[in-house]
């Protein structure tokens, strides 16, 4: 139902069938040709694209001018429908809907002036052309599935190219998926208003043909679709998430059914999507193997716990001798070589399993720590709100209560972390970060990643940091704690950090921020046996990536085409036809159904991919095991204790930031220079915050060098510019 045989098709098949002397060999020409020009393009960008990104320098080294195409990053729209949009997000949408409107128009247009009765169906003029009308949503359903796994990619996202990362993209897969069902929903019900209006629905709706579109097919794959989008739905998704999830995986039979039902053809145009998610999926469940254990946890007020994870802080490798060649006489020399470990950079992300807790639910968190200042240790924060935090939470406090020596082992498994390819994001002379409740997760990275690099010139860091902290309650301030040390002694004259805390839901109070932070009887701190030798290993390396896509890749080809050649018979020459003058011969009119090349392409895929991920495993595995043992119970964090803090840190009841007085504060300070913004938080927090930084920026004019960057819960894509509003 998603799409028919066009015109295009029939005249390519015109072109190309005269250089082929036999129907194997035109199967296998049009499975190459098709795969090179509708899959491969995809495929090739992802590759270039990981070789780029490992080239880019990880810390931004100096600071470049900013153009003025930077300025197609200011958020345009603020609401509570579609959240934050940038001026670049909704210049994408408009092309793509012209795009489609395009494409719609220019295939109806063509089918109008060439309407062609169906053999099998006595349709009038209207029924007909109403039944084209039908087909060709099936091609606007096709071109949003084209799409529709890319912005999911997690390993191998094509987005972090623009600078946006999983947890902004995301949206972009909501919106397709809603486009592709609307569009294949009125495919499919129109061409059954037809079947039924013309009296042929019984005929029509249960077939299962040997060649051509298979119309139950198309009729599967759309009833699969419809309840995965409406067990997607916010109301259903939020209360029954495990419902969901399950429903979700119903994606393998709803590809699978459209391959039959759209042919080959129609398959590659959406096949590049498929191919890398197919491969994102086996790479992410290969690297969540061996699980990790839980170092320790810190118990914070406000249902807050800070969970502390080991991480492959590398080793040197056995010494290797290197003779210099400039003298032969030259005594060889010995170097110790070191293999480097897990590195991530700010406002990075990982995916937590806990199978104590689900074996299927995985949970996304900002990594509070900085690689570059814990080399054997990554944290993170967990608000305990929902269903499966509330269980993790009872769990901590379990152990916590429970009379045991040593407490039990809580094995879990870790996907990432992911995060900005670099952080040109930071690229400011001055910086604002404003964070909601456990929107702050993000900023502990960024400052300790600051503060670690004051030390190296050759990375350029904003001299001037302030952080606007907006809670609930001032026990909340204890989440501050990993930056406690950096409140209380500014490391360097080189850049100076202050903090302005508003508590929303509390009475004025003489409490300070240094009284809260030091605080120990606020936090409970716990220590966990381990039973694994493993820790956190992280993504491999983005050349490795780009050398399994092409190799993936070539192995699906080759595969396609052996295939091809063994179940694709040979046409055969009737007895008849031996003896008959070349203007009488009779051609055989039997025809391989159409699902064999469906099924060859799926066979291809598979094996494939599973000698992908068998190699895979294999460089996994060697590894892991030169890695070594995780850090100790005995390095686990320790509660920081705050030592003489400036007076400038302040704290603020009952109110909310007035942030058209801290611009103007701020834009005396730094005099006119530069300012990034980041914000995260609650998507209230967000927006509302968002919006009146837009309302003042707009009245101020442009005195300001400002971009804003925002998140929610995490921060997401980063993007930068002068006198902007970027999207984070």
């Amino acid at each position: 139902m998603f799409g028919k045989r066009g015109h295009l098709d029939i005249a390519l098949e015109g072109i190309f069938r005269p250089s082929f002397p036999n129907h194997k060999e035109v199967a296998t020409g049009y499975a190459g040709l098709n795969f090179a020009v509708s899959t491969f393009p995809v495929i090739a960008l992802a590759i270039i694209g990981f070789i780029y990104l490992h080239l880019l320098p990880r810390k931004p080294r100096i600071r470049q001018a900013r153009s003025s195409a930077t300025a197609l990053s200011n958020p345009l729209v603020v609401n509570s429908i579609v959240g934050i949009l940038s001026s670049f997000e909704i210049l994408l949408v408009f092309l793509f809907v012209i795009f489609l409107v395009w494409t719609y128009y220019a295939r109806i247009s063509n089918d109008f002036k060439k309407l062609m009765p169906v053999k099998s169906l006595k349709l009038n003029t209207w029924q007909l052309k109403y039944l084209r009308v039908a087909t060709r949503f099936g091609l606007l359903a096709e071109a949003c599935l084209a799409l529709l796994l890319l912005p999911i990619l997690r390993g191998l996202s094509l987005f972090r190219l623009l600078g946006i990362q999983f947890e902004a993209s995301v949206r972009y897969h909501i919106w397709l998926g809603t486009a592709m069902i609307f569009f294949a929903t009125i495919h499919g019900g129109s061409t059954l208003f037809v079947w039924g209006v013309s009296q042929h629905i019984q005929d029509e709706m249960w077939r299962w043909q040997k060649t051509g579109r298979i119309y139950l097919a198309g009729e599967i794959a759309l009833v699969t679709g419809l309840v995965m989008w409406i067990t997607s739905l916010p109301q259903i998704r939020r209360k029954k998430f495990e419902f969901f999830y399950y429903t979700h995986h119903l994606y393998i039979i709803f590809l699978i059914f459209f391959l039959f039902h759209a042919g080959d053809r129609h398959f590659y145009m959406v096949f590049g999507g498929i191919f890398l998610f197919g491969l994102d999926k086996l790479l992410r469940f290969i690297q969540s193997r061996p699980e990790a254990c839980i170092l320790s946890a810190r118990v914070f007020p406000s249902k807050a716990i800070e969970l502390i994870l080991p991480k492959h802080a590398g080793k040197a490798s056995s010494p290797c001798k290197v003779t210099f060649m400039r003298n032969i006489y030259t005594t060889p020399k010995f170097f110790v070589i070191p293999i480097a470990g897990l590195k991530f950079t700010p406002t990075s992300v990982i995916f937590m399993k806990i199978p104590s807790i689900s074996k299927f639910q995985w949970h996304s968190f900002s990594i509070t720590s900085s690689s570059s200042v814990d080399d054997q240790t990554m944290s993170l924060v967990v608000k305990c709100e929902g269903e499966w935090t509330s269980s993790l939470y009872q769990m901590i406090h379990a152990e916590l209560d429970s009379d045991a020596d040593q407490m039990r082992c809580i094995p879990v498994a870790i996907e990432g972390p992911y995060g900005p390819a670099t952080m040109d994001f930071l690229r400011y002379d001055s910086l604002l970060l404003v964070a909601g409740g456990i929107g702050i997760t993000p900023f502990l990275s960024i400052l300790q990643e600051i503060a670690s690099a004051q030390s190296n010139r050759k990375y350029r860091f904003p001299s001037k940091v302030q952080l606007i902290y907006v809670i609930k309650s001032s026990q909340e301030i204890c989440l501050l704690n990993s930056i406690s040390p950096l409140l209380s002694n500014q490391p360097s004259k080189k850049w100076h950090l202050t903090l302005k805390v508003f508590v929303t839901q509390e009475e004025q109070s003489s409490v300070t921020v240094r009284e809260v932070l030091n605080d120990l009887s606020l936090v409970r701190a716990v220590r966990f046996g381990t039973q694994s030798n493993y820790a956190v290993n992280g993504l491999e390396s983005l050349i490795w990536m780009a050398a399994l896509v092409g190799i993936t890749s070539i192995l699906f080809v080759i595969f396609l085409i052996s295939l091809n050649h063994i179940f694709v018979p040979v046409e055969k020459k009737l007895p008849s036809e031996k003896l008959a003058a070349p203007s009488e011969k009779v051609v055989s009119k039997e025809k391989t159904p159409s699902w064999v090349a469906d099924l060859i392409i799926l066979s291809s895929f598979i094996i494939a991919i599973t000698g992908s991920t068998l190699m895979a495993i294999l460089l996994r595995w060697r590894r892991l095991k030169k890695q070594t043992p995780p850090v100790s119970l005995n390095q686990g964090k320790a509660v920081q204790v705050l030592g003489p803090i400036e007076e400038e840190h302040e704290i603020n009841f009952g109110g909310r930031p007035n942030f058209e007085e801290i611009f103007s504060e701020l834009e005396k300070e730094t005099a006119g220079s530069d300012i990034g913004v980041l914000v995260c938080g609650p998507e209230s927090m967000k927006e509302s915050d968002s919006r009146a930084i837009l309302d003042f920026i707009s009245s101020y004019g442009p005195i300001v060098n400002l971009s804003i960057q925002r998140g929610s819960s995490y921060i997401h894509q980063t993007m930068r510019g002068k006198m902007q509003l970027s999207p984070q």
